[in-house]
């Protein structure tokens, strides 16, 4: 049986949708306008320079951003051309690769980066106090924990 939202829940949300959707759109457009590179640019650079050496296997870059092969297959061929990643062989996997971020790509997230945190900080954290912040850690952590638990995943 069908547990169907009733009007509190349906109006919470639609209203985190709709402010999740519009927050992506607004972050994505700013960081085009400022610096040229896409929210899906910025999430790359942002995994690659978290680890040590700025590289990582494909698969590990595609769990980590949460996406399709196909579609990481297509943007770092996009990202690739403009210089922002390489593709390095595996010395230890003739047929494996890594996903390298380059001097340049390091060079745009550093250009791109104050501009973003500026407008997450504008638009989104500095709408919440330390309370609010802390609760909603705490809800994402334990949605996040739900999803880890699915099965279907």
């Amino acid at each position: 049986m069908t547990r169907w939202l009733d009007d509190d829940e349906q109006r919470a949300w639609r209203s985190y949708v709709q402010m999740q959707a519009r927050l992506n759109a607004h972050l994505g457009r700013q960081l085009q306008r400022d610096s040229g590179l896409s929210l899906a640019d910025y999430g790359v650079l942002v995994q690659l320079t978290e680890v040590p050496e700025g590289r990582l296997r494909p698969f590990a870059l595609q769990e980590r951003l949460e996406w399709e092969q196909s579609r990481l297959s297509h943007h770092l061929s996009r990202m690739s051309r403009r210089g922002l990643v390489e593709r390095q062989e595996c010395p230890s996997d003739a047929r494996g690769a890594f996903v390298a971020i380059t001097a340049a790509g390091r060079a745009a997230l550093e250009a791109a980066a104050p501009g973003h945190v500026a407008t997450v900080r504008d638009l989104f954290l500095d709408q919440l106090d330390r309370d609010e912040l802390r609760t909603l850690e705490r809800f994402a952590d334990r949605v996040l924990r739900r999803l880890a638990a699915d099965p279907a995943e």
